[in-house]
């Protein structure tokens, strides 16, 4: 142990069932509450801090070692850190990466964000698994009994609109209209439009459409079918997103109201807002999907993709629209994970396709959707 590790502050990750674990505090702040879930992925820490998806949850690394590269100046996915707390085995204090521009535990301290190392992570992951995600609370300055009795009188996550925390605030354009797009075109007036209704939109999202060629508009989750009809899109992409898909219901009467209007794609929290939009309901899971070995049949191909997923909520095809079919399902548990629209150019995936899984396994679904796009200009 070295001297700054000992040096730390004594902290606890609590749980609502009462289960607690002790390690010691990092980052910054004395007092942080989300619902605690966990993820396999075994790097990709600073992406998963920064994804809006993670907005009101704390976040568990299942891999013990964090830290180890860094925090480099270009794989933040938004802006800031969402996840509002972190829970770790062991933290690197010397991070090895020649990009490397300050510390893990600097990252979040200069965030104001409050984790958790020395944690018998596999533990905890162990626990969440047998009794299903739980709310939790981190603390430095209270005691187990304490820190409990607070727990139990705050709100649970299924209460909470995280979609309206971290969409955007107006509408603009995603960077410069003289970029130049990997194809070696410059995106102009002329490049298809997407319009991206943001619900916690990822960085790669916007990345992986420009390169291909697209002029990019990202609008609030509240835009009205008007709203975002006036923008004259080529296509439509609901981005993923945190939270219970039932309290967005402005969005699915904005999709109803959409379809046939020009190409949709939904991804994560997108998917499963179209998936309501055709009748569909969803349910929450026991422990979610998060990480990046997810293993995804295509129903219709019989091809095997490994996918990266990060979702708390699943589709409950039941209800369906017979004009929705389910192409793609879960082969841990069958749940929905794709679904097209028989004649309309509406499809969806519930995972992270721009996550980088397999490393690049379904890239191709930003290829299909302009395919779609470019045929109906």
């Amino acid at each position: 142990m070295t001297q700054e590790t000992s040096s730390r502050k004594a902290a606890h990750l609590v749980l609502s069932d009462g289960r607690h674990f002790s390690g010691q505090a990092m980052g910054a702040g004395a007092r942080v509450t989300g619902e605690v879930v966990f993820t396999t992925s075994m790097t990709g820490y600073q992406e998963a801090l920064t994804d809006p998806s993670f907005a009101g949850q704390i976040l568990t690394m299942t891999f013990p070692l964090q830290g180890n590269y860094g925090v480099t100046s270009y794989n933040n996915e938004s802006n800031r850190i969402h996840a509002r707390g972190f829970v770790v085995r062991e933290l690197t204090e010397l991070p090895s990466h020649r990009n490397s521009i300050m510390t893990l535990d600097a990252f979040l301290a200069n965030q104001n964000i409050l984790a958790l190392t020395g944690v018998d992570t596999r533990s905890l992951t162990r626990h969440l698994r047998s009794s299903g995600v739980l709310m939790g609370t981190i603390t430095v300055d209270e005691t187990v009994e304490e820190a409990l009795r607070r727990l139990r009188a705050e709100p649970n996550y299924e209460t909470g609109n995280y979609v309206e925390e971290v969409t955007t605030a107006s509408i603009h354009q995603y960077a410069d209209s003289d970029k130049l797009s990997e194809s070696g075109g410059i995106i102009s007036s002329d490049s298809p439009h997407i319009v991206l209704v943001d619900l916690g939109v990822k960085n790669n999202i916007m990345r992986l459409l420009e390169t291909r060629g697209c002029r990019i508009t990202v609008v609030p989750h509240n835009t009205d079918a008007a709203g975002i009809a006036n923008l004259t899109p080529d296509g439509i992409l609901l981005s993923p997103g945190p939270g219970d898909p039932e309290l967005l219901e402005d969005v699915t009467e904005t999709v109803k109201s959409l379809v046939g209007s020009a190409p949709i794609l939904g991804i994560c929290l997108g998917h499963q807002v179209v998936a309501k939009a055709f009748g569909a309901t969803t349910y929450k899971m026991k422990f979610g999907h998060r990480g990046a070995n997810h293993p995804v049949i295509d129903t219709v191909t019989g091809q095997v993709y490994i996918t990266s997923q990060n979702h708390g909520f699943a589709v409950d095809a039941t209800g369906l629209s017979s004009d929705m079919q389910v192409t793609q399902v879960h082969l841990n548990d069958d749940s929905v994970e794709a679904m097209e629209h028989r004649t309309e150019p509406v499809f969806t995936l519930q995972y992270h396709s721009e996550a980088s899984p397999g490393p690049n396994d379904t890239e191709y679904i930003f290829d299909k959707f302009l395919t779609l796009v470019k045929e109906g200009i």
